[in-house]
């Protein structure tokens, strides 16, 4: 969930509880897969797209030490947090529908659960296109439908019983809102794309803490504020814990979680 042109709302604080409770759990085993996959391509220049943390930055900088890696980000706290922790990376302040790159500078764009922020999806696939070199690819990860997260899902179900008259939809709505594969892949259509692979992917999370969990989601993501916008309060997250709890269990908590991924690759312009 990173900071995206489709939500702004980061406060300096969350990148530290995103890091601490949800990246181990939630993001890096996905990111191990999205940076095996993008190795195996042997890129030379890499941008990536809503970086966050650095989850997925650090883990290519290891895999493709040979790679120049830029990460961007649109929100100044991810970029400061992601900049500490994978300096080997050039670090960008950037929105994805308007990219402060020249033409066909890279030769793989990758985003991990990024996408699915983007307001105009189809213009920040057209800017993907746009900086892509002609034999570049597109490779990127967004979230099934929420019922396929075993961990999120736990926690909506919290939220809807601690906040019944108006229950926070972020995580439906964004995360979770772009879950359609047919969808994703018109959109790339639309942007000149064609999609040479797709697939879904079920990874077991394992959280020590379904407590630390959702103090992760309550702190450090937009939910957080989507709560306090509602003046809930310490009686949001005893509900949303008890609620997690008797779904998942006190810890060590276990769940699946799906992801489809794309790689796409730049349909051939036809001479004018």
């Amino acid at each position: 969930m990173p900071g995206t042109s489709g939500d702004r709302r980061w406060s300096a604080s969350m990148p530290d509880a995103y890091e601490q409770y949800l990246v181990p759990v939630v993001f890096r085993p996905f990111a191990e897969d999205l940076a095996a996959r993008a190795t195996a391509l042997r890129p030379g220049r890499v941008l990536e797209l809503a970086a966050g943390t650095g989850a997925l930055t650090s883990i290519l900088l290891t895999a493709a030490p040979s790679a120049e890696v830029t990460a961007t980000d649109l929100n100044e706290a991810m970029v400061a947090f992601g900049s500490a922790r994978a300096p080997g990376a050039a670090w960008r302040q950037a929105d994805a529908q308007r990219l402060p790159f020249p033409d066909g500078g890279f030769d793989l764009v990758v985003c991990q659960f990024g996408v699915m922020f983007f307001p105009d999806r189809v213009a920040a696939f057209t800017e993907v296109r746009r900086v892509l070199a002609p034999s570049g690819r597109f490779l990127f990860n967004t979230w099934g439908p929420i019922g396929t997260h075993g961990f999120e899902s736990a926690l909506q179900a919290g939220l809807d019983r601690a906040l019944p008259v108006d229950p926070p939809r972020f995580l439906r709505t964004v995360p979770h809102g772009y879950a359609d594969p047919a969808v994703v892949a018109a959109d790339l259509a639309a942007a000149g794309f064609t999609v040479e692979d797709e697939r879904e992917l079920t990874i077991e999370g394992r959280a020590a803490s379904t407590a630390d969990l959702a103090t992760g989601y309550l702190t450090g993501t937009p939910v957080r504020l989507a709560v306090e916008e509602r003046d809930g309060g310490p009686a949001v997250r005893a509900t949303v814990i008890e609620e997690m709890t008797a779904r998942l269990g006190p810890g060590p908590a276990v769940a699946p979680m799906t992801a489809h991924i794309f790689r796409a690759a730049s349909v051939p312009r036809r001479p004018v």
